[in-house]
């Protein structure tokens, strides 16, 4: 007899967690201390805002934005959106008036649930949502007595209130709409990427296996990456399928403070972007001896790749595990990680080999197929030396953009991920750069990943920038912006000496500049396309100096 296929839908996920774990703790950051909510309350106040919603006209496939920090509030935003089967369309706060009005607009959102403290920011749109019918509005300890004239607007206290705390889910098909995020730092409009019930759910069952971020219920999670970026790397899911402690930062994303909740709520596992993990290594080293960290076993790093020192220092001076993940939000994120043992082979290795590993960008996740192949889509050679163009496939894998195809982006069923990079033959992936982000001087490439690398593994050096220049003679020239620990000097001929160790005289950077900041992007990386306008805006112009 054939087994009757049961879709795979998140509703069969999100109320596991509070089912076989109903007291774990969920904790958000506030003004004075934190909000603590057990997995049971979150749960039920998830189906009553599933009702509320209801209630407001918000059927299955209707887009739902939030404009939300993380926080519980956004948690059940999750699990009641999905739940009913409408649309989490989570926004970006960090985006500009601009495109927030084009993705609200293009996404249709009918309603949106946003944050107290995030209202002034929403409200340069009004007369400018013509889709949005009513604003829910959160307001955490300082910001209860909100005002605001966007379309009627309620508290959502008050718009959950009364409603029953047991909602049917709905059975809709597998292949329906779940989410809606949007990518950042592109050119023109941002481009919508829809996931699915199904993709969603095999991507939650991978992230949690053992040889992937081996979450479990055990652990005390600290999801630090926005909830607003690719599903908050996907980590709220998993954490509500397994039942496991969730820490929420809100707005309080100083290293002071996000240390602080790492110490005081026990965190096991925590997951960021480098610029994060950065400012607590730089606490750390301040203040030797004050923190306690020793229940921190292992911190997820993406959206760009953290310099192997960083790994380093790490294990070697808390014990901690970092593992890097490489990713997009085309894919759903999770494409590859790396971790310090992924083979049985690999026990055997010394440190040192260990840490070569995980400073690339992993291996491949169960159920996605990447290559790499050269401009005529020909697979190359899997010898860690030939770099291609990083292609990927897989069920939680774009295919197409909302409402917006654009086929250059897709090569038959496979997402051109615009990354570049080479496979070595231990099946390790290897990021050389973005392909608009590599530096072409005089018809060679230089990874301006690689040099960033190198820079900020010397002492006193606290990140580096790299981008490209327009040069007279090489067509472009690669130039290094520094940022230096407090109180160190180190001068531009160190930094060059120092990379000439690892670079050919042809690849080093034809100068160094020092600055205050390096400007990020909405989602926390470094924001090449400003450094480049701002230097060209300033005038900068590079020397013919060869």
């Amino acid at each position: 007899m054939a087994m009757q296929h049961s879709p795979l839908l998140m509703s069969r996920l999100l109320d596991r967690g509070a089912r076989v774990s109903p007291n774990t703790e969920i904790i958000t950051a506030t003004e004075s201390g934190t909000r603590r909510q057990t997995a049971r309350e979150v749960r039920d106040r998830a189906h009553q805002l599933a009702h509320a919603l209801a209630g407001a006209g918000i059927g299955v496939g209707d887009k739902v934005g939030t404009f939300m920090w993380n926080s519980s509030r956004h948690l059940e935003a999750y699990h009641a959106i999905a739940g009913m089967g409408a649309v989490l369309h989570t926004l970006n706060i960090r985006l500009s008036d601009k495109d927030l009005e084009y993705i609200i607009g293009h996404a249709e959102d009918k309603l949106i649930i946003v944050d107290a403290d995030l209202l002034p920011q929403l409200e340069q749109l009004l007369g400018r949502m013509p889709s949005v019918e009513r604003v829910v509005v959160a307001a955490e300890e300082g910001f209860e007595d909100w005002d605001t004239k966007l379309p009627n607007p309620v508290d959502y206290e008050e718009f959950i209130a009364g409603q029953p705390a047991e909602y049917a889910w709905p059975a809709i098909d597998e292949n329906s709409p779940l989410g809606l995020c949007y990518t950042s730092g592109t050119t023109g409009n941002p481009k919508g990427v829809e996931y699915e019930h199904r993709s969603q759910y095999l991507h939650t069952l991978v992230q949690s296996l053992t040889d992937s971020m081996g979450l479990s219920a055990t652990d005390s999670l600290f999801g630090i990456v926005p909830m607003f970026h690719a599903m908050g790397w996907g980590l709220p899911w998993s954490a509500l399928m397994l039942g496991c402690k969730q820490v929420m930062p809100h707005r309080f994303m100083d290293p002071t403070r996000l240390i602080g909740l790492l110490e005081s709520e026990k965190v096991t596992i925590s997951a960021g972007v480098p610029t994060i993990w950065q400012g607590v290594k730089g606490l750390v080293e301040a203040n030797p001896g004050k923190y306690d960290l020793s229940h921190l076993d292992r911190l997820t790093c993406g959206g760009s790749a953290p310099p192997p020192s960083l790994i380093r220092w790490y294990w070697d001076s808390l014990g901690v595990e970092m593992i890097q993940g490489w990713g997009m939000t085309e894919t759903s994120p999770l494409a590859t990680l790396s971790r310090r043992v992924m083979k049985r082979s690999h026990l055997g290795m010394d440190e040192d080999q260990q840490f070569e590993n995980v400073a690339k960008a992993g291996q491949l996740m169960p159920g996605l197929e990447l290559d790499i192949f050269d401009d005529q889509f020909n697979r190359l050679p899997h010898d860690g030396e030939t770099v291609g163009e990083i292609l990927v496939r897989g069920p939680w894998i774009c295919s197409e953009y909302y409402h917006n195809p654009q086929p250059d982006k897709f090569h038959e069923d496979w997402l051109i991920t615009g990354d570049v990079g080479k496979i070595d033959p231990e099946e390790y992936l290897i990021i050389s750069d973005r392909s608009k982000d590599l530096v072409k001087s005089g018809g060679e490439w230089i990874s301006s990943v690689d040099l960033e690398n190198h820079i900020v593994a010397m002492a006193g050096v606290a990140q580096a920038c790299v981008v490209a220049q327009p040069h007279p003679k090489w067509d472009e020239r690669p130039v290094a912006l520094v940022i230096l620990e407090p109180g160190a000097e180190v001068d531009q001929k160190a930094i060059l000496a120092h990379c000439g160790i690892a670079f050919a005289k042809w690849q080093l950077p034809d100068e160094v500049l020092y600055v205050d900041e390096i400007p990020l992007t909405s989602t926390g990386k470094m924001d090449k396309k400003v450094v480049r306008a701002d230097l060209d805006a300033k005038g900068y112009r590079l020397p013919d100096l060869r």
